[in-house]
Order: C-alpha cells, then sequence, then structure tokens
C-alpha cells in the first residue's frame, strides 16, 4: 500500500511567502529615475547679512543632472553647476563688486559645482544628498537637506511625471575664500550664507 507525504495547506503558504521574499531580497533594484531640469520653474537664491540686516539674492543661471528615486537611494547622484556671473541681487554695482577678486572672482572661477557622493532618507519626504561643493578651486563637504513637495502626473504633459524639491542649507563663505583681503572680516558682511534651491523636475 502507498504511502502519501501530507503538507498542511499553512506549510504550503509559509513556504511559499519564504520563497518569495528571499527572491524579493535578491532582485536587483527599479533604476533610478533621471530627471531634466525645469529651469523657468527653478531658481536658485541666497541670503547673507549685511551689518545686521539679510540681503538677498539669485543666481540666474544654472544647470544639472539629478537621477534620484527614494525606492533606490544607492544609485542616486546629482551634479549640478551654477554661474557665477549670473549673480543677481537686483543692484549691478553690487553685483559687479561680487564677480570681482575681492569675492567669487568670476573671471578665473566662471562657476560652482555640487557634487554628490550618497543620499540618505530622513523620512518619507525629506532626503539628504552628501557631496562635495566647489567655490573658487575649493572643494568642501556639505550636507544638502531637502524636501520632495510632490511626485506625480504633470497636470499639463501626458505621460510626464513632475516631482518638486526644496533644499536649503548654510555654508560659511569664508571655507571658500570668498571675501578677500578686507573683505575677510564679518564687521560688513556675514561668514554665513543661507541657500535656498527650488527644482521643478521632469521624467
Amino acid at each position: 500500500m502507498k504511502k502519501y507525504l501530507f503538507i498542511p495547506r499553512f506549510a504550503i503558504i509559509a513556504m511559499l511567502v519564504l520563497v518569495v521574499g528571499i527572491f524579493a531580497a535578491f532582485s536587483p533594484l527599479a533604476d533610478a529615475t533621471k530627471w531634466k531640469l525645469d529651469a523657468a520653474h527653478s531658481s536658485v537664491s541666497f541670503a547673507i547679512d549685511h551689518g545686521f540686516v539679510p540681503t538677498t539674492g539669485r543666481f540666474d543661471k544654472f544647470k544639472g543632472d539629478l537621477v534620484f528615486s527614494p525606492e533606490n537611494l544607492a544609485d542616486s547622484k546629482a551634479d549640478f553647476t551654477i554661474d557665477v556671473n549670473s549673480i543677481n541681487t537686483q543692484e549691478s554695482k553690487r553685483d559687479k563688486h561680487l564677480k570681482s577678486e575681492d569675492f567669487f572672482n568670476a573671471k578665473i572661477y566662471p562657476s560652482m559645482r555640487f557634487v554628490s557622493t550618497k543620499f540618505t532618507k530622513v523620512d518619507d519626504k525629506n532626503y539628504i544628498a552628501h557631496g562635495k561643493l566647489t567655490i573658487r578651486n575649493v572643494t568642501k563637504d556639505i550636507k544638502l537637506p531637502f524636501n520632495v513637495l510632490g511626485l506625480g502626473q504633470h497636470p499639463a504633459k501626458k505621460g510626464t511625471t513632475v516631482m518638486g524639491i526644496k533644499a536649503k542649507t548654510t555654508i560659511d563663505r569664508t571655507d571658500y575664500e570668498v571675501g578677500t583681503g578686507s573683505w575677510t572680516a564679518t564687521a560688513i558682511v556675514g561668514d554665513q550664507v543661507d541657500i535656498t534651491i527650488i527644482m521643478e523636475l521632469l521624467d
């Protein structure tokens, strides 16, 4: 008489769950999304104290590449460049001075660049881009926290995904030798620069 092996139904289900879990653990992550910067709906602005009053400005020209997916931070990366000569504080005399050797020395160092080294997650909406910021040929490690403002289908472009992000950080201008000679002192111009970056990105 033949003997049949009886396996309870719950055991079969448990084994299937285990197999699926193992397969998922070793399956490659989906590629991180490569985003296109919509410069017309993006901005790079800053604020720095002059005396006791914050003075604001922006850079009108910037470009970059962002590969980012919340589900695949390991393959996420960023590389952005800002045109120093596009500085705009709504005062031409001041802009000219900021481009001079006293500050950015834009003739020799016409751009600033941020290149990421890794991304980390804070929560479902907040992340940090760790990377290297280069200004005036001086490179420092910085953290660029950013908030994902929204992610979804573009309301005016069928088949296109849009993502909005806002990043804020503070750097010390003297770390990058921005403000030489008498301008190194912080009595007139503050040393802390608050930077705000707003980007609209399309896939």
